[in-house]
């Protein structure tokens, strides 16, 4: 049985561009949740905010895990002058 490919070859900018499409889709789910719950509500449109919400809090949780994955830059050289980063 094969398994999962645990090692990927993506660059930096592949990941930006996961992430740019994750927040589309993310905005996009995210305005159908604010249709669905300024319309009036039944009992198919309570089961479809509950899949939208579980959607919703799977594409967060994804953009958190690749925010947590990236490590940033910051000199490690000591100099006379403060680092102010931004």
């Amino acid at each position: 049985m094969a398994g999962y490919n645990k090692t990927f070859e993506l660059t930096v900018d592949d990941i930006d561009r996961i992430e740019t499409a994750l927040r589309l889709h993310k905005q996009a789910v995210s305005l159908d949740r604010i249709e669905l719950s300024e319309a009036q509500g039944t009992a198919s449109d309570t089961s479809r905010a509950g899949r939208i919400d579980a959607e919703l809090i799977a594409i967060h949780d994804l953009l958190g895990r690749l925010h947590n994955q990236k490590i940033f830059y910051r000199p490690t050289k000591a100099q006379k002058v403060p680092y102010v980063s931004g």
